[in-house]
């Protein structure tokens, strides 16, 4: 076990707390995690009691996570409720299934879309960022594309981590986000459809965050950020094979 399993541990508690790992199939948290030399992010389609959206954006060893009830919109003038929930582990970034109903958020879970992001300056420090409650990053997915910022809300009275996520204006945004999400959404992962994934039929998730399946999306397309007219920064992801062409590494963030 790593130096930094037991803080990876303790931040998982909540997460575990909430969760009989008898009963549903979601990870641990103790699962083996590929190398990235990126940070990743994931959006699950989860049909819960309601249907939601959860943003994951990997830091520090775990995903950072809030609910997006309406989902991500591409329109720059939506500001869609973010609800920061508790941390989860990374190998819950390959998780698509269905919770067992009376479990802990019982219902079916799509990988709706998943990449990478980084802030939208590469000098940003996250965690300050996000203690201070305002994160401009841009993501890289197979749905989601260029600029976003998260911005907590202030005075919310019931104790709830409320946010804001807003597209950025630029190349990647579309007025009446007509790329958002829909009934006809397919995985990412497995190409299947909520119902699909209830039945438990069809075929698996190819992995992208387990040791099993670090070939998944395993490049960051800085130039295509660039494009798009937010991005401030590109990232390089190796993997094993021919390297294919991208722009120069900056030098890391500081987190």
């Amino acid at each position: 076990m790593s130096p930094e399993a037991p803080v990876t541990d303790a931040k998982l508690a909540p997460y575990r707390r909430k969760r009989d790992f008898t009963k549903t199939a979601e990870p641990s948290g103790r699962g083996k995690v590929a190398r990235s030399n990126a940070l990743r992010f994931v959006i699950q389609k989860h049909a819960a009691s309601r249907l939601h959206f959860d943003l994951r954006l990997e830091y520090d060893g775990v995903f950072r996570s809030w609910a997006v009830p309406k989902g991500p919109s591409l329109d720059p003038h939506d500001r869609r409720l973010a609800v920061q929930v508790e941390d989860h582990p990374l190998d819950y970034g390959d998780f698509e299934g269905t919770i067992p109903e009376g479990e802990y958020g019982g219902g079916a879970v799509m990988l709706w879309d998943r990449g990478y992001w980084a802030p939208e300056d590469s000098g940003e420090n996250i965690g300050r960022a996000l203690e201070k409650g305002e994160l401009k990053f841009v993501m890289e997915g197979e749905r989601m594309h260029g600029g976003w910022v998260l911005v907590r809300l202030k005075g919310d009275e019931r104790g709830r981590s409320n946010w804001m996520l807003i597209k950025h204006r630029d190349l990647a945004a579309v007025a009446g986000d007509r790329g958002g999400p829909s009934n006809n959404d397919r995985s990412v992962a497995s190409g299947r459809t909520m119902a699909a994934i209830a039945a438990g039929k069809g075929r698996s998730a190819k992995p992208f965050v387990t040791a099993t399946g670090a070939a998944a999306g395993a490049q960051w397309r800085g130039d295509r950020a660039e494009e798009a007219g937010s991005a401030k920064t590109s990232v390089k992801v190796g993997r094993p094979g021919p390297k294919p062409k991208v722009a120069p590494k900056p030098k890391a963030a500081r987190t």
